[in-house]
């Protein structure tokens, strides 16, 4: 009972805040200066300018970057042509991320169990606690799609 009544009051307070911040809102407004009477309504028109035979900067070139460069360049963040260990660490702070389900940054057993279990329950797909081997086969990763030329 005494939650219920604490809820009702907690509820007053808030509309009374809510009240009192409107009021002291609408006259802020309503002491604000009139328009010039100069000013005209709408907006001022677009600045335009002739362009005629100017021409723009060249595009720069794309290089053809390497496997092993272009794999490089997304660990090197900041691109000064080092990798950091907190560069080589980033990639992983999104995995570790959604395992700490606490939010702590600190990764107990029991959250790093987490993911087993949901990855258990998600492939049993009928429940029973067992995994067939067609149950079994969805727990493996997707296959990567392989090159139609490897020339």
């Amino acid at each position: 009972m005494n939650r219920f009544l604490l809820g009702g009051l907690a509820v007053f307070v808030m509309m009374g805040i809510g009240l009192f911040w409107l009021q002291g809102r609408a006259e802020v407004e309503a002491s604000a200066p009139p328009p010039s009477a100069g000013a005209s309504i709408g907006p001022a028109p677009l600045p335009s300018a002739d362009v005629g035979d100017m021409v723009g900067p060249e595009l720069p070139e794309a290089t053809e970057l390497s496997r092993e460069q272009r794999r490089f360049f997304r660990y090197d963040r900041d691109r000064d042509k080092r990798i950091s260990r907190s560069e080589m660490l980033s990639t992983r702070a999104d995995a570790f991320r959604k395992l700490d389900k606490d939010g702590n940054n600190l990764l107990t057993f029991e959250e790093w169990a987490v993911a087993t279990v949901d990855k258990f329950a998600e492939a049993d797909v009928d429940r029973d606690q067992y995994l067939t081997p067609a149950e079994f086969r969805r727990t493996a990763p997707p296959p990567k799609p392989k090159a139609k030329c490897s020339c």
